[in-house]
């Protein structure tokens, strides 16, 4: 009897994916797209752009003398994202195969400019933005997206490759250029989702058990050699074992965000009256949102908060279950595991569940380039749906 990834995955995708990825779902012919996808994303943009306002008005106008500094620059992200989802909505998604290439050595070369002087913007002692004027691109928002349209292309060209070691070899090449590139800035947490998105697309794509175990081993001492070599990394990871005993010092913003969550309660103090986002959080507008977005509607409210970033995610496992080709397929697994594993990783980093890392929540936090690229992501998910079968 044909499992149930079988049954669910067109016979096109069936025959070059990992039949083990997708659950089964019911068919429907439908060439509208998922309309509430992106219903989903501009609402749950919507209400980040309200907690990013709650989040930051104090800290803005100390800052910079006015309580709308990040809301306004988020709505500018924003902006430029809706037109950006709009455009990538009605594209064809199957003429992004030209831009493949090209883009793989732009984003290669960006991530290659953030060291150059007089380009590359340094925060906080790392160099992960380009300035352009008043405004600052992260190249490493940039490189996810550049990822998935290369492993999407490479496999829908080559699918037969998936199946040896030496197949897959290119794809390895390029996700270590851009790891390494993002290590060195250094970035530890979008290297970490970097390497997860490879890995998730080397299993979607039909690779072996056997060559995933031969890659997953390796990058597991890699992680470890590169927290062992780096002291600031050891201890974040020693806060993280027990903040407690550096409440100044590194376990400083957990336990700030430990005390954001459980001053919520069941129902939350109430929208814009966090107390931690009076200077005791920091980047509470960005990195650790959530805290404070927990702090104020509480854990009930989190509860629904989280429904839609859910909803978000099993519509993108639908539309890549149901895509009507291997490069759709591609496109909505890269699109979906970036932004739930994004969602994932914020999650358990603001309850103290892993090492802090600098990973903003998607489509919530207060940055441009990672909006920007999200929606942009989500035009292509839609565009996907529109080719495929649908149900809800």
């Amino acid at each position: 009897m044909k499992n149930a990834v079988t049954l669910s995955l067109k016979p096109s995708v069936r025959a070059m994916t990992n039949k083990k990825f997708f659950p089964l779902v019911k068919r429907r012919t439908g060439r509208r797209g998922d309309i509430s996808l992106l219903i989903a994303v501009t609402l749950l943009a919507a209400v980040g752009t309200v907690f990013i306002y709650s989040a930051s008005n104090y800290s803005a106008a100390k800052t910079y003398g006015d309580p709308f500094f990040f809301v306004k620059k988020q709505a500018i992200g924003i902006g430029i994202g809706v037109v950006a989802m709009m455009a990538a909505g009605f594209f064809d998604y199957e003429k992004l195969k030209k831009f493949n290439i090209p883009l793989a050595v732009i984003t290669v070369v960006m991530l290659a400019l953030v060291f150059v002087p007089g380009i590359g913007v340094e925060n906080y002692g790392a160099k992960r933005w380009i300035g352009f004027g008043a405004f600052t691109v992260q190249p490493s928002e940039i490189a996810k997206f550049s990822l998935i349209l290369f492993f999407a292309s490479y496999v829908s060209a080559h699918p037969e490759r998936s199946k040896s070691f030496i197949g897959i070899i290119p794809l390895l090449l390029y996700g270590l250029v851009i790891c390494g590139l993002i290590i060195i800035e250094p970035n530890m947490s979008i290297t970490v989702c970097v390497a997860s998105l490879m890995l998730t697309m080397l299993f979607a794509s039909g690779v072996k058990i056997k060559h995933m175990v031969a890659l997953i081993l390796p990058a597991i001492a890699c992680g470890v050699v590169l927290i062992a070599v780096a002291p600031y990394r050891l201890d974040r990871l020693a806060a993280f074992l027990d903040p407690w005993a550096s409440p100044k010092g590194e376990g400083y913003q957990l336990l700030q965000s430990l005390y954001a969550l459980g001053s919520g309660g069941w129902f939350g103090v109430g929208l814009f009256h966090s107390r931690q986002k009076y200077a005791f959080l920091p980047f509470a507008e960005s990195d650790f949102i959530l805290s404070v977005i927990g702090e104020e509607i509480g854990f009930v409210g989190l509860l629904f908060f989280f429904a839609l970033l859910g909803f978000i995610i099993y519509r993108g496992i639908k539309i890549a279950a149901r895509a009507k080709d291997t490069f759709g397929y591609m496109l909505a697994v890269g699109i979906t595991m970036i932004f739930g594993l994004q969602v994932i990783i914020n999650a358990l980093v603001v309850t103290g569940s892993i090492p802090p890392t600098g990973l903003p929540l998607p489509l919530v936090s207060s940055g441009n380039t990672s909006i920007i690229i999200f929606m942009t992501e989500t035009g292509v998910l839609y565009n996907v749906s529109k080719s495929g079968s649908l149900t809800f």
